[in-house]
């Protein structure tokens, strides 16, 4: 896919000034930034698209090629050239984008290295009537959180961090080689930017201490297997002031004596006597509501499926309700006495005389055996 214009992607005309260019390229890093649309797939791109934009056209040179070229004239992965052309101006916008979006400090240029705190996540188990009604339930989770005696400084209590003096704050480093420039991590404050010269008793100059909290957590009805409630800002404390992480409960079902979920569909087995099956009757089946009756034909087998409407459950994202399924079991009566031995070889004896009347399956399948044997 071609590129866009520059100038397009920055929403700027050509004869833009430097600091409308950097205004907009502020603008736009703070849209489009990463941590700030977690749920934005797109997001990284569109931040890297105004990044690069702003990398040409903050440099007096590269933007007099693409001026007269186009992308043809410049490398948008060439590196800054020997002494570094353009790596200023680039630097002293990255650190007041990130100043403006984490409240972060530092003046002239200078970039505070803040980082996101974690995200967490916490599997919960639930019965299938909870997920089917919804709940509200009390969890604690161990959790890293920003150190109330020093604000998340990581400074004892009466002083403050200082700048670093190996990098001035900016938390990397370059080293030059001939007609290479090298940026590497700061390898004094380990890229903060800051150094922590009397550190806080309490979080021995992190800044965050581990902790245990305990959380509300409201389930909505029709939660399914593998769902995810976010609870924004209950992740872990960010480093340097950055934003909370979250925390997502993932929703796991127990399983149940009785039935199964589909979706919003329930199924369970219905075991029912020799004697319903053949001449039919009524019987009480179970539901997450209480109770419900349900008519048996006559001659009903094994398998037979019976639907119940709207006795299931309603999934999260639906407005109508599942059903509820019945797969019948004709269960064979056991220890039985001498009398009903009896009246059961009575029973066969006279389905035999006409069997394929009596037992049409049964003589469908011995007339298969035949064939194949013949």
């Amino acid at each position: 896919m071609a590129k866009r214009d520059y100038y397009e992607v920055l929403g700027l005309n050509r004869d833009a000034s430097e600091e409308e260019i950097k205004k907009s390229y502020r603008k736009l890093a703070m849209k489009h930034h990463p941590d700030r649309n977690p749920d934005n797939p797109k997001a990284e791109e569109q931040f890297k698209e105004a990044k690069e934009a702003y990398e040409m056209l903050s440099d007096s040179q590269k933007r007099a090629a693409y001026d007269q070229y186009g992308h043809a004239g410049v490398d948008p992965s060439a590196g800054p050239g020997p002494g570094g052309a353009g790596f200023g101006n680039f630097g002293d916008a990255f650190g007041d984008i990130f100043g403006d979006i984490f409240g972060g400090g530092g003046g002239g240029g200078r970039r505070s290295n803040v980082y996101r705190g974690a995200d967490l996540r916490y599997n919960m188990e639930i019965s299938l009537e909870d997920a089917a009604r919804g709940t509200e339930t009390k969890i604690r989770i161990p959790v890293m959180s920003k150190c109330n005696p020093c604000n998340g400084s990581g400074a004892k209590a009466g002083t403050s961090p200082v700048t670093c003096t190996t990098c001035q704050g900016h938390g990397q480093v370059r080293m030059q080689q001939g007609f290479f420039s090298v940026q590497q991590t700061c390898p004094k404050c380990h890229g903060s930017g800051r150094m922590v010269k009397d550190p806080c008793p309490s979080c021995h100059g992190d800044g965050r201490v581990k902790e245990h909290k305990t959380l509300s957590v409201k389930i909505p009805s029709g939660v399914d297997e593998g769902d995810r409630i976010r609870l924004t800002g209950e992740g872990e404390a960010g480093v340097n002031g950055g934003p909370t992480g979250d925390l997502y409960v993932v929703v796991h079902l127990k399983q149940h004596e009785i039935f199964q979920r589909d979706g919003g569909d329930l199924h369970c087995e219905m075991p029912i006597s020799f004697t319903t099956a053949a001449l039919g009757g009524e019987i009480e089946i179970p539901t997450l509501d209480g109770h419900a009756k349900m008519k048996i034909p006559a001659e009903t087998q094994t398998g037979a499926t019976f639907r119940l409407r709207g006795k299931g459950i309603k999934p999260l994202r639906s407005n109508q309700n599942g059903d509820l399924m019945c797969h019948v079991v004709v269960e064979t009566p056991v220890k039985l006495n001498e009398k009903q031995r009896e009246l059961l070889r009575e029973l066969e004896a006279i389905n035999q005389q006409d069997s394929g009347k009596h037992s049409p399956r049964a003589k469908g399948w011995l007339d298969k055996v035949k064939d194949f044997f013949e």
